[in-house]
């Protein structure tokens, strides 16, 4: 028998060499003669328990009843007896000699007296922890007596520990024996080893040793009177010394007392079975009690229940002892949201119980089960999910957002459900500050451009608004490129009135981050416009706006004025910060951009304003009163904005207004109505006339007839012809050409130096076209656009129809063809 138990025990472990754990420091308390240690694991360094328990020779009776104890451990398995995990016997040196000692492995847990300790609980929150922790044992003690048919024999505070989870677990078995009820009649012991059990704890048939009586009793008799012996000290806060002190019942609640006294009958057979006091104690009907059964049971229950559940569970957790919530229920909750067992409220009571956890152990605990959750189908839990990302979203990782957390809410952006579909869009205020500059321009803003189209004007409302919040995560190339035309080109034309307010205050926030072209070209003329908007809230807005742009405009004008930056503006070199003194204020928009104290005071107030202001204009019922109205501009602003501006690849790039392409001219936008400014001429005719007007004029000293001058012999100058053929007007196509005509169209000259871009004579023989020479007072006569002769054409281009066009000041290009070749 010892050579079997031997085997038993020493299984799992050849020596202490080969114990794969580390013993740690030892509590102060543990049953018996076993030592409780702390202890870890090599291979993982996950928290264990070890019991030790040593003798000087193998023989020694108290490791017969340890191997006993083991035994038994690592045959019984119940959720509220303590799991087994290893367990070894090798001789260790004390001193001189050698001890026998045997190890047990368990899960970590706490002797019960000093976890009741370190809780110190009170008043109704430690009855109710008391009686979840006697519930607990009670259906151990039951598991054994009335399943197992076997008899603990000492049930008592120190056979008692407490799990991470604040779950009690039975253990020291190693007076664990069969109930033998067989031979009624033997006075054989039937617990080999009740000499271990303290006489205080043994009721009066096991003090007197009347076996014929036990075997005679039910087989729950000796251990329900351990179970009062529990009851005592854990009320009385006391160890039980005497047997007679289990007659002061001053400490044991009214609620309890008579199944108290019931456990401890003098009659063994009228002593109260566990099985019933677990079912019909009122004291076990507490909130503790019934909040930790429900969740065991979740998935047995239907979805009304559970609904109804988890909508009181935020009240009743706040009832509840703190660490019981915190390290029971909070677990329980994250397994059951987990594997789909819990409805989507139960999210709400996860986030409210792990707002009171600290930092880290929220990112270890609740992070991981709401990263998962991320990836469900079920709408309810993604709503959830983003209506409660500000409660969450900063303990994310950015690796965590970008490869996990991103690719499942992207999918809300085109969910057929507007309200998803809003959501997604503002948990990216949260979420974009930890995506990747990848993430953000290859999907994120693929989305926001189809949102700002979307047909929805509350979402198209909020996607301007979530684009002016998060242009300081963008880099400067895609700023570049999506915010003006962002918020210009959509926004502020937009048919909803809040929309475009949010276009006006998204340009105010972002304005560090254009340069000064931009601002006189492209955002000044579009928010101009909107001064006489339909909408009172948006023509305040816009002069709010104009101001405030018109005063970085100004600050330019200072800074150009107060510094040199002829130089640099003749070369197109951008300096160094540090000499944007000497540069002025249009360099350092270019190197400084993300600097607002360059460019005005802008409030910080403008983010919330403007979500403020979306908002409540959204909720209201602005679908009736919406006026379609689409803000007029010159399409000749935008004819200035640089390259990089008109290239595209999020969505933006291709609506952009661009007077390059005829597609997107003024009457295209709607834009006819209202031209305030006049039409520019392409870059490249720009810089010839600007570079021709920089040319010395020669006035002759003596007035000389038109033919004499004309017909003077000139060098011809190849170097003039670039410069002037691209734009030089076609001689008429009339064969009827006075000679002094015809001999100006065939030389070039020097002196006449307006002569080259003349608009031609128009298609009438009766009167010679006057020279420009003819009279020097008039200096603009030489290119006044001469009165149309014909009917006008319609304009061409894509989508154009047959609008006439609109007079233009100073020269222009006229299709027309020469009959003697020129």
């Amino acid at each position: 028998m010892f050579k079997f138990l031997k085997e038993v025990v020493a299984g799992s472990g050849s020596g202490l060499k080969d114990f794969p754990y580390t013993v740690g420091e030892p509590y102060a308390s543990a049953w018996g003669s076993w030592t409780h240690h702390r202890g870890t694991s090599k291979d993982d360094g996950s928290a264990v328990s070890i019991f030790s328990l040593s003798g000087s020779n193998p023989q020694d009776r108290h490791l017969v009843a340890g191997r006993n104890g083991v035994k038994r451990l690592r045959t019984v398995r119940h959720p509220n007896i303590l799991s087994f995990l290893h367990s070894t016997e090798a001789e260790v040196p004390d001193g001189p000699a050698m001890k026998h000692t045997i190890y047990i492995v368990t899960e970590p847990v706490t002797p019960l007296s000093e976890k009741l300790k370190e809780l110190n609980l009170g008043g109704t929150q430690r009855d109710e922890y008391f009686a979840w922790g006697l519930h607990q044992i009670s259906k151990a003690v039951s598991f054994l007596n009335n399943d197992c048919k076997l008899v603990h024999g000492n049930v008592c505070v120190t056979s008692v520990v407490v799990t991470q989870t604040l779950d009690w677990k039975l253990h020291a078995f190693d007076v664990l024996s069969e109930f033998d009820a067989n031979n009624e009649a033997s006075n054989s012991p039937m617990l080999q080893f009740e000499w271990l059990v303290g006489t205080q704890y043994k009721p009066m048939e096991l003090t007197k040793s009347d076996w014929s009586s036990i075997r005679k009793s039910p087989p729950w008799a000796i251990d329900s009177w351990g179970l009062g012996c529990l009851i005592y000290e854990l009320f009385s806060g006391a160890k039980l010394t005497r047997t007679e002190d289990l007659r002061n019942t001053a400490s044991i609640p009214k609620s309890l007392l008579p199944d108290y006294q019931r456990l401890l009958s003098s009659t063994p057979s009228r002593r109260l079975n566990p099985s019933k006091l677990i079912d019909n104690s009122e004291f076990f009907q507490n909130k503790l009690v019934e909040t930790i059964q429900f969740m065991e049971v979740l998935n047995l229950k239907d979805s009304v229940e559970k609904d109804s559940f988890f909508r009181k569970l935020p009240n009743i957790a706040e009832q509840l002892p703190r660490e019981i919530v915190l390290k029971k229920l909070l677990p329980v909750l994250a397994s059951a949201l987990e594997f789909g067992s819990a409805a989507a409220p139960a999210l709400v009571v996860l986030l409210k119980m792990g707002s009171w956890l600290p930092a880290d152990q929220f990112s270890a605990k609740v992070l991981p089960t709401i990263v998962k959750l991320f990836a469900s189908n079920d709408r309810a839990i993604r709503v959830s999910l983003l209506q409660h990302i500000d409660q969450f979203g900063e303990s994310l990782t950015a690796q965590t957002v970008d490869e996990q957390v991103f690719p499942h809410v992207a999918t809300g952006f085109s969910d057929t459900s507007a309200f998803l579909r809003e959501l997604t869009l503002k948990s990216m205020l949260v979420l974009a500050p930890k995506l990747s500059q990848r993430t953000i321009s290859g999907s994120l803003l693929k989305y926001l451009s189809k949102l700002q189209v979307d047909e929805e004007p509350a979402i198209r409302t909020n996607t301007t608004i979530l684009l002016g919040n998060i242009a300081n995560y963008m880099n400067d190339g895609t700023r570049k490129r999506v915010l003006i035309n962002a918020f210009t080109v959509r926004a502020l034309r937009d048919t909803f009135p809040p929309a475009r307010a949010a276009g006006i205050m998204a340009l105010s926030v972002t304005s560090s981050y254009y340069e000064m072209t931009e601002i006189a070209t492209r955002i000044l003329p579009n928010i101009v416009v909107l001064t006489f908007d339909p909408d009172s809230d948006v023509r305040s807005k816009a002069f709010q706006a104009t101001d405030q742009f018109l005063q970085i405009a100004k600050q330019h004008h200072e800074k150009l004025t107060m510094g040199d930056n002829s130089a640099a503006e003749a070369t197109g070199i951008q300096l160094k910060p540090g000499n944007a003194g000497l540069l002025g204020w249009a360099m350092s928009s270019l190197t400084q951009k993300g600097k607002g104290s360059d460019h005005g005071p802008v409030s910080s107030a403008n983010t919330s304003n403007s979500q403020v202001s979306a908002s409540s204009s959204v909720t209201s019922d602005n679908q009736s009163s919406t006026v379609a109205y689409a803000p007029s501009t010159s399409s000749s602003l935008d004819q200035t904005a640089p390259a990089s501006a008109r290239s595209s690849v999020d969505g933006w790039g291709e609506i952009e207004n661009d007077n390059a392409q005829e597609e997107n001219g003024s009457d295209k936008e709607g834009w006819d109505d209202v031209d305030p400014f006049d039409e520019k001429p392409p870059p490249s005719l720009l810089s010839n006339i600007q570079a021709a007007q920089k040319r010395p004029v020669v006035q002759a000293k003596q007035p000389v007839s038109n033919s004499s001058r004309l017909n003077q012999p000139k060098a011809h100058k190849p170097e003039d012809d670039p410069l002037w053929g691209p734009i030089a007007a076609p001689a008429p196509k009339n064969a009827a050409k006075s000679a002094d005509i015809k001999s100006s169209a065939s030389h070039s000259d020097d002196d006449d130096l307006w002569g080259s871009i003349a608009a031609p004579p128009p298609k009438s023989a009766g009167k010679p076209l006057k020279s420009a020479a003819a009279n020097s007072d008039d200096l603009w006569g030489a290119i006044a656009a001469p009165p149309p002769s014909t009917k006008a054409r319609p304009l061409s281009g894509r989508g154009r129809g047959t609008k006439p066009a609109q007079p233009k000041l100073g020269a222009q290009r006229i299709g027309r063809t020469s009959s003697t070749g020129m």
